[in-house]
């Protein structure tokens, strides 16, 4: 027969283990709780607009532009890797998103990634091992990622 005394340690032992596993449950709720809080609280959705031209949003105080905007309209990511293009030849996806951060627009290695991709879709540039360059131009008239139209045998 058990002693009183080993009955009272025996539910201690018992006690200490309910506590650790409810510490374990402590942690896992805190974790869920700290990713809960990091989404956006979720509202109403709003109504559905008819699709048109998006109104101008207004530009907010004390918010800092990640890139730095030229005077004037600005440049389509197609035309500054065009223009990096024309103007150092065959670069590697990484080398063409350096002269674009060097020209002081923020911009990453994936952007100009997808867009190279779409532009080679397009037939403007091409890779070969590694190295992107500008496609040659067959037609007369082809608009130009800048928009400047090309034209081809003009002096003929």
């Amino acid at each position: 027969m058990d002693t009183a005394l080993e009955r009272i340690q025996a539910k201690i032992v018992e006690l200490e283990a309910k506590i650790g596993d409810l510490r374990i449950a402590e942690r896992e709720l805190k974790a869920l709780e700290k990713i809960s809080t990091r989404r956006t609280p979720t509202m109403a959705p709003a109504p559905r607009r008819r699709r048109g031209p998006k109104p101008a949003l207004p530009a907010r105080a004390g918010r800092k532009s990640k890139a730095i905007a030229p005077v004037g309209a600005r440049q389509t990511i197609g035309s500054a890797i065009a223009e990096t293009l024309e103007q150092h030849g065959a670069l590697s996806a990484a080398a063409i998103s350096e002269h674009i951060k060097a020209s002081g627009r923020d911009i990453n290695n994936r952007t100009v990634s997808f867009s190279l991709q779409a532009l080679k879709k397009r037939g403007l540039v091409r890779n070969e091992h590694g190295s992107w360059t500008l496609a040659s131009r067959a037609r007369r008239g082809r608009p130009l990622p800048g928009g400047q139209a090309e034209e081809i045998g003009a002096a003929s």
